[in-house]
């Protein structure tokens, strides 16, 4: 599908001349996010600065019959902002500015393409705290945030996106303005259809406006770093720790990929011993009290052969560094293309899950190197199969793409999730049925329809049109 000129005309009188781009460059700039498996073919992509511009490009987009695809930060990593047929790109970079604030009620509203980074910023200079995080806020959009319902590194705390959004602005598919829940906490008024567009990965519509909750920061973040013998013993670890203190983190990662952050960073290593996994804890440390009581779980896990060695963080900018061990897994691990998996399943559950997973991989993948990391205090694992230098990205993907199906049918054994924070898209729609049963998942097309009665927002993401 091509975008006829007549179109392109139309939407260069909605948004002004500069801000319609057809040249190559911006085609694989904004038609594409971090998945590396598919060649953006977009047909325009369009910059709007308003509601009212992106209800003028929803409405022509009806009109003439044209599919569009949201692009925010394009960030994501299951294929969800791809556009591979002639789509107008829908591109909210524009849109970054806070609207309003309300002390009072510790609330901001912002428009859709404003950086996480700069919300947080902004609730900082307030006194105030936006505590969804992860890797990615330096260039992750809050309207993308929000369509993913976007989890990270604070979930075991705080919660995920969806907690903290108190109302939404969003253009649907047939080009309505919808004012959702006007940033109320509480609201007992029928349906809310807020949350059918949160994680709804822009199949619905557009969000452009969001009223954001925000809360107190949490003060003397401490960091604690343990090497630990195996990985069921994390979740003893784990249970130790949520038992005996409240935890704003919980992360854990593989030593082969800790070695990677290593080589490619100036991090340094936590400690001389080297452990086959490693466990992050993060908390408030408000008192003497508070860290002599880490310090005695810390031991407990010594004592039960569970931890091999231990660090706690002495300064601020060391506690950066070892939240950097983590953090920068996603980036360090990027060199490799690697085929990524996020799943979740129970906690309880973990230690059997990954253990049928690693067995798995051992058969199907027996010359790829795979690093474990994630947010274990929530059930969220991130398997990374990392690609050969000398084997091609197709040949690559088709070979990993056989096995996820397999991995896919053990979350379904697990009742877990094939997806735990980012979306499905394109990457994973073929694995729904092992996460959404037949009935929920024609309940979601009947939702589509609604909203979307033309089929143009998104297509082809979460699943198919039929």
């Amino acid at each position: 599908m091509t975008v006829a000129p007549p179109v392109i005309e139309k939407l260069r009188e909605i948004v002004g001349q500069q801000r319609v781009l057809t040249d190559e460059t911006s085609f694989q700039q904004y038609g594409v996010d971090r998945t590396t498996l598919w060649t953006p073919s977009p047909g325009v992509v369009v910059l709007p600065g308003s509601t009212e511009e992106v209800q003028s490009i929803i409405q022509l987009a009806n009109a003439e019959r044209i599919a569009v695809v949201p692009s925010g930060g394009r960030t994501g990593l299951s294929g969800g902002a791809v556009a591979l047929n002639g789509e107008i790109v829908l591109v909210l970079d524009r849109m970054n500015e806070v609207v309003a604030f309300n002390a009072i009620d510790r609330s901001v509203t912002v428009q859709a393409g404003m950086i996480t980074q700069q919300l947080q910023a902004f609730a900082e200079q307030q006194g105030l705290f936006y505590p969804v995080d992860f890797a990615s806020t330096g260039s992750s959009q809050i309207g993308g945030n929000i369509a993913t319902n976007a989890g990270g590194i604070k979930v075991i705390r705080y919660g995920m996106t969806r907690n903290w959004v108190l109302g939404l602005k969003v253009v649907s598919g047939n080009g309505d303005i919808l004012e959702l829940n006007h940033g109320l906490v509480k609201n007992n008024t029928g349906l809310d259809f807020r949350h059918l567009f949160i994680g709804s990965e822009g199949t619905l519509g557009i969000i452009t406006e969001a009223t954001i909750g925000l809360t107190r920061p949490p003060k003397e973040l401490s960091v604690l770093v343990l090497g630990v013998v195996d990985f069921p013993s994390i979740i003893d670890v784990l249970k130790t720790y949520n038992d005996g203190m409240e935890l704003t983190a919980f992360e854990f990662f593989t030593h082969n990929g800790m070695e990677k952050v290593l080589a490619h960073s100036e991090v340094p290593a936590p400690f001389e011993s080297e452990a086959p996994f490693y466990a992050l804890v993060e908390f408030e440390a408000l008192s003497e009290t508070q860290l002599d009581q880490a310090m005695s779980l810390f031991e407990t896990c010594v004592m039960e052969g569970w931890v091999l060695d231990g660090v706690i963080s002495q300064s601020l900018s060391q506690a950066e560094n070892l939240w950097k061990l983590r953090e920068d897994m996603s980036e360090t691990l990027s060199r490799w293309k690697p085929y990524k998996n996020d799943i979740s399943v129970n906690v309880s559950r973990m230690p059997e899950f990954l253990a049928e997973v690693e067995s798995l991989a051992a058969r199907e993948y027996p010359d790829f190197e795979l690093v474990w990391y994630g947010h274990i205090g929530d059930g969220n694992l991130h398997l990374n199969i990392l690609k050969p230098d000398d084997l091609p990205v197709e040949q690559f993907a088709g070979q990993c793409s056989v096995a996820s199906k397999q991995i896919a049918a053990l979350v379904g054994q697990f009742n877990g999730s094939i997806s735990a924070e980012h979306g499905v898209g394109l990457l994973k729609k073929d694995y729904l049925e092992y996460s959404r049963s037949a009935t929920e998942v024609q309940l979601m097309r009947q939702v589509k329809q609604v909203f979307d009665p033309n089929g143009i927002m998104n297509p082809g993401k979460i699943f198919d049109a039929v």
